[in-house]
């Protein structure tokens, strides 16, 4: 008779646990008595086996809806999702367990939790940030609720996180348009690009891309005031002196600065080229005005004459 190995009993062993496991779990999944079902909801859910605490609490849930009971199988049931990395889930059921138990000792962990879930699956700076700005109100929210928590600084660290991904969207924004008026017809993205740049500087004051954004909105004006119709070409190029003095105020001793004072210097000369040019149109315009004027009134003595011999 051929022996029976350590090994083999091991293997036989463990084949037995999880086929009666197994067994144990599809019997729970068909059964009715909700007692039972709620206590291993619990039981699986604190020995980690979340997926299965959830489909248990699915069953049970709609059940003891109201009991005595369901406050804590409705945070498990919560934490279940977010254990799994369901996060939209989880943050939903977070937010319901708050709103349904507000008076709850764990009712601020959910609330935080909540916002928690919503920051998890926030995504990167380069792909849309609605989701972002949700989970912004969730923890502003937290924060106005329990602004004595223990949680309270992670929650300002967690909106510092989704502001920096803000800013660095906005500022891969402001690239885009600059490098789009590298192109063939750039048109109406230069104007594009000072709006992008100056609303830049205001949505985030502090951002170390202010100085490099800044020279790039002198440039960019210099551009588009250059290449501007007549009746425009005054106001952009003293727009684009403006936006090169506000430059120098703000960075004196920027490595931008040799540039920021070419730039200017050009504007300046474009500025009083256009000053001659405008003087000269001023001086046509205003003798054909005259002349316009001198022929109209010989014509009006010319036809008084014909009105005096007829």
């Amino acid at each position: 008779m051929k022996k029976t190995t350590p090994l083999y009993i091991s293997i036989l062993l463990l084949f037995t646990l999880v086929f009666t496991g197994c067994g144990e779990f599809y019997k729970l999944e068909k059964s009715t008595n909700w007692d039972e079902l709620y206590e291993a909801a619990n039981r699986y859910y604190d020995e980690g086996e979340y997926n299965k605490s959830i489909i248990l609490y699915d069953r049970v849930l709609p059940v003891i809806k109201g009991s005595g009971k369901a406050e804590l199988a409705e945070f498990n049931y919560a934490y279940a999702h977010f254990r799994t990395k369901r996060f939209i889930e989880s943050a939903g059921y977070f937010k319901t367990f708050f709103d349904t138990y507000n008076r709850s000792p764990l009712a601020e962990e959910a609330l935080f939790m909540h916002a928690y879930s919503l920051y998890l699956d926030s995504p990167d700076y380069n792909l849309d940030q609605r989701s972002s700005r949700e989970a912004v109100n969730a923890i502003q929210l937290f924060m106005n609720r329990y602004p004595e928590s223990d949680s309270y600084e992670r929650a300002i660290s967690m909106i510092d996180d989704l502001q920096k991904r803000f800013e660095e969207k906005a500022y891969e924004e402001s690239k885009m348009y600059y490098r789009l008026t590298e192109g063939l017809f750039p048109g109406e993205f230069y104007r594009a690009c000072i709006i992008n740049f100056q609303n830049f500087a205001k949505d985030y004051p502090d951002s170390e891309y202010n100085e490099e954004l800044a020279f790039k909105l002198v440039e960019v004006s210099n551009a588009y005031a250059e290449r501007s119709v007549f009746d425009k070409k005054e106001e952009r190029l003293k727009q684009s002196i403006e936006f090169a003095q506000d430059f120098a105020q703000k960075y004196p001793d920027s490595s931008y600065d040799s540039k920021v004072k070419n730039l200017m210097s050009e504007t300046k000369t474009e500025l009083e080229a256009h000053y001659r040019l405008k003087e000269q149109y001023e001086s046509r315009s205003a003798e054909a005005k005259r002349l316009r004027e001198e022929e109209e009134r010989n014509q009006q003595a010319t036809e008084a004459l014909r009105n005096t011999e007829n």
